[in-house]
């Protein structure tokens, strides 16, 4: 990971003497948070990250390695990152399907026109329907 991104990659300990093992930062780079347990997530989000450009390519976090201070820091909580993947980006939180829309924009090219055209209606709508559908069932798609 990035360290404008992780700011700070040593363990430190919070309240209760629970550890954390990164703070993430999207004052500088997007962060894409996604479900770390899901094989078709994880493979999904391991294909975006090789179309951003680098060096200021946004960053995709497993959910599972937040801690609370972390989710805290992005403005989010544990039950957000259960029921939807986040792209976060100048304090902006995208949720769902836009999330991905954005992850998409920000790999440029075509890519770009396909997340421009996940964010406009009807387009969008059905992609709301596709994304439900999609994580609802996740752990019987293939990754």
């Amino acid at each position: 990971m990035s360290s404008a991104v992780l700011v700070n990659s040593m363990t430190r300990r919070a309240q209760g003497g629970r550890q954390y093992a990164c703070d993430v930062d999207s004052s500088e780079h997007a962060v894409l948070v996604y479900d770390g347990d899901c094989g078709f997530c994880s493979v999904a989000a391991a294909w975006i990250t090789t179309k951003w450009k680098k060096p200021k390519a946004p960053e995709a976090v497993p959910a599972q390695r937040l801690g609370e201070v972390d989710l805290e820091h992005l403005g989010l909580t544990a039950d957000d990152v259960k029921m939807a993947s986040w792209w976060v980006e100048d304090g902006r939180k995208s949720r769902g399907h836009l999330a991905i829309a954005r992850a998409l924009i920000a790999a440029g090219t075509g890519w770009r026109l396909i997340g421009q055209l996940l964010l406009l209606p009807p387009v969008r709508w059905l992609a709301a329907i596709g994304y439900r559908i999609v994580s609802r069932f996740r752990y019987r798609l293939p990754g």
